[in-house]
């Protein structure tokens, strides 16, 4: 079969291969949040319907992960349950796949890590929570997701709810434009908080239909140039969203316990969101939840809008 060719590294399901072939939509899909994001056994179940979402929306699903050193776009059920079940999954940012292919290692893919492959693969549109972004006190830290820069470079339509929220929002925004890579509001002027509907920055650039996205997917293929990304920034539902006095008060805790306990570096972010997970009996755990699904939705009406 194609997707266990041993000369190429990386594996594409039939399904997904088909799909690309025929010119089909398909949305590709981070692990990350399956087998780091969620807790046993509700990641499976999320996983699941991520994908059954996407194939409501007419589009085809390809879950994105590196198993024993191959990279596959597209996982079957029982590969899915791997990324769930598996202990000891690294995370792998697009840095990261060339050592993992190197030793044989297997982990779930970040944003960077899935955009890299997603796009190598010839997928157009990817769906995520959150992107990574600039951290807050950048000035002392020069902390920035490696999210950023590979999207500078990679042709793929991101949708997302915006970046992390305990990440500094206009920071990250005044970066995407330095690296030239556009920014959509998805029927919003206000850029997303990722748990919250808002973020209090304002947007460029606002569409209202998953077509119009679709419409700047082929502008970017005739105008050439630069193979930067799109992002398009979906809010979670105002009734979806986490508390935003419940969110401030918590994410102040958490920043003050960071210092505390001399977080730094890429352990930050996890720390973060595990303490407002905790410090929110949950409540931000189901606001990135409810989040991922709007963006996963959305993401197939564009991949199918792109495809027509």
């Amino acid at each position: 079969m194609a997707e266990e060719s041993a000369r190429e590294p990386l594996v594409v399901s039939d399904e997904v291969r088909e799909a690309l072939d025929r010119g089909r939509p398909v949305v590709a899909l981070e692990s990350t949040i399956i087998s780091h994001g969620l807790p046993r056994p509700r990641n499976l179940r999320v996983a699941e319907e991520l994908e059954e979402l996407v194939r409501a929306g007419g589009a085809v699903p390809a879950t994105v992960a590196v198993l024993d050193g191959r990279p596959h776009v597209g996982l079957d059920k029982a590969r899915l349950a791997r990324v769930a079940g598996e202990d000891g999954l690294r995370k792998l940012g697009s840095r990261d796949l060339a050592p993992a292919v190197a030793v044989g290692a297997s982990g779930a893919t970040t944003v960077s890590g899935t955009a890299f492959l997603a796009a190598r693969a010839g997928i157009r549109v990817f769906a995520t929570g959150g992107l990574g972004g600039v951290h807050r006190e950048w000035a002392q830290t020069q902390d920035e997701s490696a999210d950023l820069r590979l999207l500078a470079r990679t042709r793929i339509a991101v949708v997302c709810a915006g970046v992390k929220s305990v990440l500094d929002v206009p920071a990250t925004l005044q970066r995407l434009e330095t690296l030239g890579v556009g920014v959509l509001g998805f029927r919003t002027a206000e850029f997303p908080g990722f748990y919250l509907t808002g973020s209090g920055v304002p947007v460029d650039w606002t569409v209202e239909t998953a077509a119009e996205v679709a419409d700047v997917l082929r502008a970017q293929d005739v105008l050439g140039g630069p193979p930067s990304a799109l992002v398009v920034a979906n809010p979670v539902p105002v009734d979806q969203q986490l508390d935003p006095a419940l969110h401030d008060r918590v994410l102040a805790g958490a920043l003050a316990a960071c210092a505390r306990e001399g977080v730094t570096g890429q352990a930050v972010t996890p720390f973060l969101l595990d303490h407002l997970v905790r410090h929110t009996d949950g409540a931000s755990l189901e606001a990135n939840v409810a989040a991922v699904r709007g963006n996963v939705r959305l993401a197939a009406e564009i991949a199918k809008a792109y495809a027509a």
